[in-house]
């Protein structure tokens, strides 16, 4: 093994503010504590929290670094005390609190996964938040089975093309909302039975028609805003919402009579503040469900871009265009 550097290069928030306050800077490599890895990083997802932590709205979890990055892919290249899972040489996959914008990074042992050889590293960059995400609020809180139909707003996104294909993996009917054309396309192209751009259409009068008027068991919300209200006349008969983010606004009018009449089960999550022990479960049950059909090419990321780590502002730029579909990340 190499001897470690003591510096490395990293991305830091200058100050709040636009894609322009990413910064390059040199920071120490860091030390893996117990039950933990240093990872030398080959990707790094980029994903919206990231977005909203350098606007300056969403700060890192107690004792976390204080870099965006929530996903890494590299290599371990130090082992902490009483970390068992992986050793040294062993090519992983990890979500992370934060500082995944850097050429090394630390990752709880517990939570990172092998690379499946189905995955390019900047592949295995891309795949570990949108995984656990998709698979913690599709599945474990929202409970989707085979022969259910699922409603993912925000189809083309990084989580909702990861949503696509698991929810058709298990057996289950999806639509999406997208805001053009290409959008559409590509998520039709990844197994969603249904595709509405919510610039031409009602997706409400569209979902009901395309049930039958029974509605949809369950929706995938990153909106919120106006579309708390539209997600419960979507819905079925004792439907689910899961809520993961806000993009719409957090808040808004809505009338909740038809929570009771429709016997709704309106929830939500974020993954970054859970515990470690919730993580590390989360990724055993995805090692043992998904990871077979990642390993079998069925469920992969779709990629949009990757740019090198020093152009994390350009990254950044692209995201919010709006205009990728799938996943963007920074390669090392």
């Amino acid at each position: 093994m190499d001897k470690l550097p003591a510096q490395m290069t990293v991305i830091g928030i200058s100050k709040p503010g636009g894609p322009e306050v990413l910064i390059p800077e040199t920071r120490a490599v860091p030390v893996p504590g117990a039950g933990e890895v240093l990872i030398k990083v080959a990707a790094a997802g980029v994903n919206r929290p990231d977005v909203a932590q350098r606007s300056g709205s969403y700060p890192p979890p107690p004792g976390a670094s204080d870099l965006p990055g929530l996903e890494v892919a590299g290599t371990v290249v130090a082992v902490g005390p009483g970390a068992t899972k992986h050793k040294i040489g062993d090519k992983v996959m990890s979500l992370v609190a934060g500082g995944g914008y850097a050429e090394y990074c630390i990752a709880p042992d517990a939570q990172a996964m092998t690379v499946p050889d189905a995955l390019s590293m900047t592949e295995a960059g891309a795949t570990p938040e949108t995984l656990m995400t998709v698979w913690h609020n599709v599945f474990e809180r929202g409970g989707l089975k085979a022969g259910e139909t699922l409603l993912i707003h925000g189809g083309s996104s990084g989580i909702g093309t990861m949503a696509i294909q698991l929810a058709k993996a298990f057996g289950a009917k999806v639509i999406v909302t997208v805001g053009s054309q290409d959008k559409a396309d590509a998520c039709l192209k990844l197994g969603a039975d249904h595709a509405i751009n919510y610039k031409t259409e009602d997706f409400v009068a569209r979902t009901r028609e395309i049930t039958g008027k029974a509605g949809v068991n369950l929706i995938l919300d990153m909106v919120g805003g106006d579309y708390i209200e539209k997600n419960y006349d979507a819905a079925a008969m004792d439907g689910r919402i899961v809520q993961i983010a806000f993009l719409g606004g957090p808040k808004a009018t809505v009338n909740f009579a038809k929570l009771m009449t429709k016997r709704l089960n309106h929830t939500g999550s974020t993954l970054r503040p859970r515990s470690a022990e919730d993580k590390a479960a989360m990724v055993s049950a995805i090692e043992a469900k998904v990871m077979p059909l990642i390993r079998d090419g069925r469920v992969k990321p779709l990629m949009d871009s990757s740019f090198p780590l020093r152009d994390a502002v350009k990254a950044h730029q692209r995201m919010e265009t709006s205009q990728h579909i799938g996943k963007i990340v920074l390669t090392i």
